[in-house]
């Protein structure tokens, strides 16, 4: 698709239609913030506005931006609702468990403001479509939770000159920041990948089931999100563009740093699918992707258990992990503790080193697991490194034990 760089201003969007009353009425509190008013008012009425995921952070920024009376909202996800999400994915109820996630969206949208378009977008972020959806819009909010979609919409933003609002989660932190590859005269264009210039390597960091979030933390970056977008559309203040901002939960502590335009950054001229992303582990189930030589599914080790020879069972998730749920005869081995290299015992020792992997047996398999296979596959790997051929990946992890074999033990 041929797209045209748009030239940046601000304020971003030019006035809708003058306030009726009872417009006016509901954004009553609008009317009275200098540097929105009446005027900032109708431009978030005129604004068109893409979310990039209706999960943890794409759920308060939805709900905030609709409350804050943008126009029209595109949001665009392929997943359906898990019970797993409704701990943070405030935009869905347990009634919403298996529905697809732009509809429960587009139902809680208009439900806290009739008056807003929803366009809802089932599918999946591709190098196909991203920039002819992110050309639709004034501006992007990406809550994605994967690095193949997050530099595909910095991609297609970077090219479009479309306004991109990013955030991450991680647990206990959370990012946010903005960039704009064509933004007006004065500010520097800075894009994602001016931060972040490739996506670290699969099994590098912890994947996005695995890693886990505080729900409410959710709501704290998907509403410094929202308020950038306000800001942006209204012009009212200074954007978070050069500026990631980084707050920790555990501590309360916000913190800033500056991000610059990386002048070896060759431009980015087309959107193409990412080589591999890092948050792509299978869920649940037996599918995967380590080859059958190194891996066996959650039946087959449900199987082999029950043979004369039953496997070793490696657990190499955290403790607070194994105590939400466990495959029963596991024993606890954290990756941390597997992934480092042998060393000597004493310094000038003569052969003698500290394997990791000692203890494990070398005289039947050993079946590794963790949640969902990103962790146990690198121990795997590391295993194999080290000469222990008879350790296998348990493809699909303790979730699709569950899944697969116990369906009555807790998920998480």
């Amino acid at each position: 698709m041929s797209v045209v760089a748009r030239t940046g201003s601000l304020p971003l969007v030019e006035p809708g239609p003058e306030l009726d009353p009872a417009t006016a009425a509901r954004y009553a509190r609008h009317l009275s913030l200098p540097g929105i008013g009446v005027l900032g008012q109708r431009r978030l009425a005129a604004a068109r506005v893409l979310v990039v995921g209706a999960g943890g952070l794409g759920s308060p920024a939805l709900l905030y931006l609709a409350a804050a009376g943008v126009g029209t909202l595109g949001v665009v996800d392929d997943d359906v609702v898990d019970e797993t999400n409704l701990q943070r994915q405030v935009l869905h109820a347990r009634a919403d468990v298996g529905r697809r996630k732009v509809d429960s969206a587009r139902e809680a949208v208009l439900a806290a403001n009739p008056d807003v378009t929803v366009e809802a977008h089932p599918v999946r972020l591709t190098a196909a479509n991203a920039l002819e959806l992110v050309s639709r819009y004034d501006l992007v909010l990406d809550g994605s939770d994967n690095f193949a979609t997050r530099y595909l919409v910095s991609d297609a933003t970077a090219i479009a000159g479309v306004p991109h609002v990013w955030g991450a989660l991680d647990r206990f932190q959370g990012q946010v920041s903005v960039f704009w590859s064509a933004p007006p005269a004065g500010l520097e264009p800075v894009t994602y990948r001016d931060l972040f210039p490739e996506a670290p390597a699969p099994g590098t960091v912890p994947t996005c089931a695995e890693g886990g979030v505080l729900g409410a933390l959710c709501a704290t970056i998907g509403s410094v999100m929202v308020s950038e977008a306000v800001k942006l559309v209204t012009g009212v203040g200074r954007s978070l563009l050069g500026r990631l901002a980084l707050y920790d939960a555990a501590d309360v502590r916000w913190r800033e740093l500056r991000v610059a335009a990386d002048p070896t950054r060759r431009p980015v001229t087309e959107v193409a699918e990412p080589d591999a992303d890092v948050c792509a582990v299978p869920p649940g189930g037996s599918a995967g992707s380590t080859s059958a030589s190194t891996a066996i599914s959650a039946l087959q080790l449900r199987d082999l258990l029950d043979s004369p020879a039953p496997p070793f069972v490696l657990d190499v998730r955290e403790e607070h992990e194994r105590a939400v749920v466990a495959i029963p005869g596991s024993v606890l081995r954290p990756a941390g503790t597997l992934l480092r290299p042998a060393r000597p015992v004493l310094p000038g020792a003569d052969g003698a080193v500290d394997d990791p992997f000692d203890g494990l047996p070398r005289d039947r398999l050993v079946a590794v697991y963790c949640k969902s296979g990103a962790r146990s596959q690198r121990v795997v790997e590391a295993a194999h490194a080290a000469g222990r051929s008879n350790v296998v990946q348990v493809t699909g992890g303790v979730l699709a034990w569950v899944a697969d074999v116990d369906p009555t033990l807790p998920r998480y």
